[in-house]
C-alpha cells in the first residue's frame, strides 16, 4: 500500500478479535460469524480505522450495512498443506495417525478421504500450530499454504493437498480489505490495488456459500479457477464425520460479476439438490 502511494502514510493499528482470544475452544464450539472480524468492523463504523485488512475466508458472506469490500489482491496459493512430523504423506500415514486442525471443512474431507484418522483441534499461528505438533507428538497438521508461504516456510510443506482430497475454504488465500461504502477517499485510494480476476472467481466461491449457509459450523469448501478464458467453480458441503460429501461443479466463459455470482448459486444449488435427493432416499429405504 505504502509503495503504491508514496506521497501518504500510513498509520497501523493493531485489532485483537474474538477469534485471536478464544484459543483454547476449538471454532465450532465458539460457533459464531465474524470472529476474526467483529472488532475490525466495530472500528471502522467508529471511524478509528480508515480501512481493514482481512484473510478472505474469515469475512462472513453479509457484511453489516455500511460497509464494503473495496478491494481484493492478488491471490496466494489457495491450497491446503500437509506438515508431517515424521515426512510422511498424508496418504502414507499409519492407521490412527493423529492430525491437527481447527477447520470443520478439513476435518470433514480428511475422514471422507480416511476415515480412520483421528482428528484434534489446533488453534494459534502458524508457529503455534507447528510447535504444538511437535511438542504433542502429533502425527501431522494441515494449514493454508497462503499462511506458509507468507511466512516464507514452504521448506516445512510435507505435501501440498489437491482440491480433490481437500478442496479450500471460498476466500482462502486472499486478502481484502473492508471500508465504509460513504468513504469515497477510500474507494478511491484503495480501488488502484483490485485484482479483477481475482475478485471474480472470489465472487463465484461466495455466491456458493451464500447459498449453502455458510459458517464455520459447516464443512463446506469452494474454489474457483481460470482455465483458459473460462472460470471454473468446484464446490462441496459434507457432514461433519466425513461420511458424506457432496461435489459440484460448473463453468462460465467470460464472466462478469453478475454472471460469477451466478456460477456460484448454480453450482450451490445442484449440491443442495443432490442432498434432498440423497436425504430423502435414505428417508425412503429405512
Amino acid at each position: 500500500m505504502q509503495a503504491g502511494h508514496p506521497h501518504l502514510s500510513f498509520e497501523l493499528h493493531p485489532v485483537l478479535t474474538r477469534g485471536d482470544r478464544l484459543l483454547a475452544e476449538p471454532l465450532p464450539a465458539i460457533g459464531e460469524k465474524g470472529l476474526f472480524t467483529r472488532e475490525l468492523e466495530n472500528a471502522l463504523l467508529q471511524r478509528k480505522i480508515d480501512f481493514a485488512v482481512h484473510s478472505l475466508k474469515d469475512v462472513p458472506e453479509e457484511l453489516p450495512p455500511g460497509l464494503v469490500l473495496c478491494m481484493v489482491g492478488p491471490r496466494e496459493d489457495p491450497r491446503d498443506v500437509f506438515i508431517s512430523r515424521t515426512g510422511l504423506t498424508l496418504a502414507a500415514m499409519p492407521p490412527g495417525a493423529v492430525i491437527g486442525t481447527s477447520s470443520p471443512r478439513r476435518a470433514a474431507q480428511l475422514l471422507y478421504f480416511r476415515s480412520d484418522l483421528r482428528i484434534v483441534s489446533v488453534r494459534g499461528n502458524v508457529a503455534t500450530r507447528i510447535q504444538k505438533m511437535e511438542k504433542e507428538k502429533l502425527d501431522g497438521i494441515v494449514l493454508a499454504a497462503a499462511g506458509i508461504l507468507r511466512l516464507d516456510l514452504g521448506e516445512r510443506v510435507t505435501e501440498y493437498l489437491s482440491p480433490s482430497v481437500c478442496l479450500p475454504a471460498a476466500g482462502q488465500g486472499a486478502l481484502a480489505a473492508e471500508c465504509r461504502a460513504d468513504d469515497a477517499d477510500t474507494l478511491a485510494l484503495l480501488a488502484a490495488l483490485r485484482h479483477e480476476p481475482t475478485e471474480l472467481a472470489l465472487r463465484a466461491e461466495r455466491a456458493a456459500l451464500r447459498r449453502l449457509g455458510g459458517g464455520c459450523r459447516l464443512p463446506l469448501a469452494a474454489l474457483a479457477v481460470w482455465t483458459a478464458e473460462a472460470l471454473s467453480l468446484e464446490a462441496l458441503a459434507a457432514d461433519a464425520d466425513g461420511r458424506r460429501l457432496v461435489r459440484a461443479r460448473a463453468a462460465v466463459k467470460a464472466p462478469d460479476e453478475v454472471a460469477a455470482a451466478a456460477l456460484g448459486e448454480g453450482v450451490a444449488a445442484e449440491i443442495v439438490a443432490r442432498r434432498r435427493a440423497e436425504a430423502k432416499g435414505t428417508k425412503e429405504r429405512s
